[in-house]
């Protein structure tokens, strides 16, 4: 049975962008932790934009390193495996995101060895619990949060890019790859900060105050500013992809694929 399912193309193509799919959004879960600032990443002065009277730089979540893949492989999913392909790698992926985080929080109740606690206090880790439990101990709202945020996002690239290319046909991948992507992070980048910061703290008490809007906004102003240059950015890889995977599969098979995922006979 293996040995038939990996002689498909089509099926080995899919088992590929499945678990390119699912790894960068588990991995993208888990160092959304940490908040980096892009301006010192790169060795730049912060970029101090001033907004709703505020002034705000590029300070990151780790997660947009990733998130940017997962949204390039919806669209190819999207164009080969129609909506029920991306609909059940997002439900899968989901899954295992929560999976995920049950297994860790069980790390996080277990005792931890003396020995191990102050292992690493000459790296300047007083204690390894601590930090092991401040890094994976992830609050709920920004689970919650994170993974509503990614199946909406999802739902609105898959309908956005089908609505394109139907408009367009075959002609401009950039349109509706890039402009799938675009619309979806813009609402993505909403939504997860809406339900972490202002409707958790707002509905669950000793949460935390809920953000004010005009903060809210603006953080997702910068937030997607970035996204939407990285989406840009990457718009060459996308056609790099397709490229291989009309190679891999043969134009025929290729095209009989893209005429099955848009629902035409």
């Amino acid at each position: 049975m293996i040995h038939t399912i990996l002689k498909d193309k089509a099926a080995k193509l899919f088992i590929i962008l499945a678990g390119v799919f699912i790894t960068n959004a588990l991995i993208a879960e888990f160092i959304g932790v940490k908040i980096f600032s892009l301006e010192e990443t790169l060795g730049w002065n912060p970029a101090s934009l001033k907004l709703f009277g505020g002034e705000y730089s590029f300070n990151l979540t780790c997660g947009v390193l990733l998130w940017p893949v997962v949204f390039i492989m919806t669209d190819i999913i999207n164009e080969y495996y129609g909506r029920k392909g991306v609909r059940f790698l997002s439900w899968m992926a989901v899954c295992l995101i929560a999976f995920g985080f049950l297994i860790v929080f069980g790390a996080i109740q277990t005792s931890p060895n003396a020995w191990w606690v102050t292992s690493k206090q000459e790296t300047g880790i007083e204690n390894m619990s601590t930090a092991f439990n401040g890094i994976y101990g992830q609050g709920l709202g920004i689970i919650i949060a994170s993974m509503t945020a990614f199946l909406i996002g999802q739902i609105v690239d898959v309908l956005v890019f089908h609505r394109i290319k139907k408009a367009t046909g075959e002609k401009k991948i950039w349109l509706r790859a890039t402009g799938s992507t675009l619309i979806s992070q813009l609402i993505d980048s909403f939504v997860v900060l809406m339900i972490a910061f202002y409707v958790y703290p707002t509905l669950v008490s000793g949460q935390g105050k809920p953000w004010p809007i005009d903060q809210l906004l603006a953080i997702c102003i910068v937030n997607y500013i970035y996204k939407f240059i990285v989406a840009v950015l990457l718009t060459p890889v996308i056609y790099l992809i397709h490229g291989w995977i009309e190679r891999y599969l043969g134009h025929e098979k290729a095209t009989e694929m893209k005429r099955a995922a848009m629902g035409v006979g």
